[in-house]
């Protein structure tokens, strides 16, 4: 079983097209954008900078939505690869 722990937003300072924002988000949505944009060879700013540009609600909620809509594609293509291997003779 999982435990989830109650982790309150980090509020954290980013640069965006030269203006410097606060963005608040948990530290769970702080890893992974890290995680994300450090795999996308991108600082933190400009994937944020990235999301901002496309977004259609406020800047935090987007950056929890596109956190989630990412690791929704990592399990997709886990759950593809598990399905191919599957039907792989021994």
């Amino acid at each position: 079983m999982t435990i989830i722990q109650k982790s309150g937003p980090e509020k954290r300072s980013v640069l965006i097209k030269g203006h410097r924002t606060s963005i608040s988000l948990e530290p769970e949505f702080w890893n992974e954008l890290q995680r994300l944009a450090r795999e996308r060879g991108l600082s933190i700013n400009m994937l944020v900078s990235e999301i901002d540009d496309r977004r259609d609600t406020n800047l935090s909620s987007a950056l929890r939505l596109y956190v989630l809509k990412m690791l929704q594609e990592e399990v997709a293509g886990l759950t593809q690869k598990s399905d191919v291997q599957s039907h792989l003779p021994d």
